[in-house]
């Protein structure tokens, strides 16, 4: 065997092992501010609007649409006990960013500023319900 061949086999392992962990990170990343984070703010929608019976969300139901191939999962509030009607809300986020997306009819309403302030302390880490 060539005496160059034995030395280049093993820097070439060594370098591909390196690659492929270097990589690593930015995959994690991905997923956290993407599903990962529509599905930590769906919870703390349901827990915090509708668990909690609060009467500004009572003639509303989530709609989770997490289980998107578009690369955006989305939860949809929704009149209560009519799933297929035109959404009133939508909070969409992005797979590979942190960015949340909200818009829809009642977002220009009272609740939509709680709505909007709600999703941008649960965004930041804050999972509390403030009413």
């Amino acid at each position: 065997m060539d005496i160059r061949i034995a030395f280049a086999i093993p820097t070439i392992v060594a370098l591909t092992a390196l690659s492929a962990c270097a990589t690593r990170p930015a995959a994690t990343q991905a997923a956290d501010t993407g599903l990962d984070r529509m599905e930590r703010l769906t919870l703390n929608a349901h827990r915090c609007w509708f668990k909690s019976k609060d009467p500004a969300f009572a003639r509303y139901t989530l709609a989770p649409e997490l289980s998107s191939f578009s690369g955006r999962p989305r939860f949809l509030l929704v009149p209560k006990g009519k799933p297929e009607e035109r959404p009133l809300v939508v909070i969409e986020g992005r797979s590979g960013s942190s960015e949340i997306e909200t818009y829809g009819p009642l977002m220009s309403d009272t609740i939509g500023h709680r709505i909007g302030a709600d999703i941008k302390r649960w965004s930041a880490g804050d999972n509390g319900c403030a009413s």
